[in-house]
């Protein structure tokens, strides 16, 4: 039990450890970089794993040596594409019918959040639920429940990968080649605390909204 939740916390305080574990792990890094990107967007069990600054800071340390930003970029496009199509296939085959309430592990108000966002944007929610953290995990799993085209699934899951890798991957890359945060590397670990806590701040103040227009 204990190893276990050794295992949770190094994977949710993955993206402001990421220093320290290249130093410890150093080419495996790229490994653990790719489980957790691929398991985020492709397992609806682990929503919770930091997506969007884990590439922020992945791509702040690329600019610092600790990685090769065009092997970094390739892996984690590959993971972030492969992880969603994994997840299509799991809802096409799984089905709603694992978020019966019986399992704490199938949160069926994630899914909800998910098939409500899948229902307001159509297809173009599989690109843009890539920026919303918890719906990024769930929308691919919606579009195989509903039986949506693989060939459109595919495209949007392409474009979608792309977009967000490209965009969190390379801005942490841009600002980790500022020289002034090159010499004080704490404004970077600020950088991605801050990055962390934006979406869950996003997130409340949607619902707090939600409930007063209730």
């Amino acid at each position: 039990m204990e190893i276990l939740q050794v295992l949770i916390n190094f994977f949710l305080h993955i993206d402001k450890n990421l220093a320290v574990i290249t130093t410890q792990y150093g080419l495996l890094t790229y490994g653990i970089l790719f489980l957790v990107i691929f398991m985020e967007t492709g397992l609806v069990v682990t929503p919770f794993l930091p997506g969007d600054s884990l590439l922020f800071a992945a791509g702040a340390l690329a600019a610092m040596g600790d990685f090769n930003i065009l092997i970094l970029y390739g892996l984690m496009l590959l993971a972030a594409i492969g992880g969603d199509t994994v997840n299509y296939w799991l809802g096409s085959f799984l089905g709603r019918e694992v978020f019966d309430g019986r399992s704490k592990l199938f949160k069926k108000a994630h899914l909800d959040q998910a098939e409500k966002f899948y229902e307001k944007h159509g297809g173009k929610a599989i690109v843009l639920a890539r920026f919303v953290p918890i719906v990024r995990t769930f929308a691919p799993f919606v579009a195989g429940v509903s039986k949506m085209h693989y060939g459109n699934f595919i495209s949007y899951n392409i474009i979608g990968g792309i977009a967000w890798v490209s965009l969190f991957l390379f801005t942490g890359f841009w600002f980790g080649n500022i020289p002034f945060m090159k010499e004080n590397f704490h404004y970077v670990i600020l950088a991605i605390v801050l990055i962390s806590v934006v979406p869950i701040v996003i997130e409340v103040m949607k619902a707090i909204r939600e409930k007063r227009v209730k």
